[in-house]
């Protein structure tokens, strides 16, 4: 999976460059950015100590959207993957992520839109233990997460939206080799799909904090009707660009998520270093 990443990445996004140059209606706007970060440690006779090391992530974030006349309809695809090697230990998985989101919108009144919306998320390798890196957790597509459901949509610009969808279905999926012998991501002990009916609220806000340095939040929040509707799932992204240049960044990246299905506490993730950047 890890040798064949990268190549897959630059051939999608050549083909959204391509789709981008020989699209002629108007009512679209398309822009994305392929992204390669990396860090690295090496030391020699060092005698503070210090253990050489290597950590790569590369990313897509590509927008797809529509207005026409009432009718608004925004897509984004999000595709993440890193890697870190340290002297001596084996390659491991630092960042896994694939997710689509489409919010389709029609004018009521104001800012304010009458909605639908669709979620889709999972990863792309397998996912190890933390604590034995040796036993198999999740791999593709297990798990894998749907969210869709009507709801209202109050979008002041691109940047800056808020849609709320108080009937939420919420579909989630692992191979059935992971609940076999317990429950995993929430899904019982020997089945393969847990359904959940809910409230969405999902935020996404986007600025320019000084000049060459821009801020994107992005919130998810979910409160499962059937089973412990006290226990909000978060999930909350902070992504700073600090621009260099055209081409060159400094990239840093947050992610907190809780939902205790899969783990009962938050998990956080952070990434910084400096990005190679390529718009398209």
């Amino acid at each position: 999976m890890k040798k064949f990443l990268i190549p897959l990445l630059l051939i999608v996004s050549n083909l959204f460059g391509q789709e981008t140059a020989t699209d002629s209606t108007k009512h679209w706007t398309r822009k994305g950015v392929f992204t390669l970060l990396a860090n690295q440690s090496s030391f020699s006779n060092w005698q503070a100590g210090g253990q050489n090391n290597f950590a790569g992530n590369v990313g897509v974030n590509y927008d797809f959207n529509y207005k026409n006349g009432d009718w608004n309809w925004d897509n984004k695809i999000i595709v993440s993957y890193g890697l870190t090697k340290i002297k001596g230990a084996d390659t491991q998985k630092t960042d896994d992520r694939l997710e689509f989101n489409s919010l389709l919108g029609k004018k009521a009144s104001g800012y304010w839109f009458y909605s639908a919306f669709f979620n889709f998320k999972t990863q792309m390798d397998t996912g190890l233990d933390p604590a034995t890196q040796t036993v198999k957790i999740s791999h593709f597509f297990s798990p894998a997460f749907f969210q869709f459901g009507p709801g209202m949509l109050w979008k002041k610009s691109d940047n800056l939206k808020v849609n709320f969808a108080p009937a939420t279905s919420k579909l989630i999926m692992v191979h059935d080799h992971f609940t076999e012998f317990s429950s995993s991501f929430g899904v019982e002990q020997g089945e393969t799909t847990r359904y959940e009916l809910g409230a969405a609220v999902n935020g996404y806000y986007k600025f320019k904090l000084m000049e060459n340095v821009s801020v994107e939040n992005i919130l998810n929040l979910y409160s499962n009707y059937l089973e412990d509707a006290q226990n909000v799932d978060i999930d909350y992204q902070l992504n700073i660009v600090m621009k260099i240049n055209k081409y060159l960044s400094t990239n840093f990246a947050f992610q907190t998520i809780y939902d205790d299905n899969a783990f009962r506490g938050f998990q956080t993730k952070q990434i910084i270093g400096l990005g190679v950047n390529y718009g398209f």
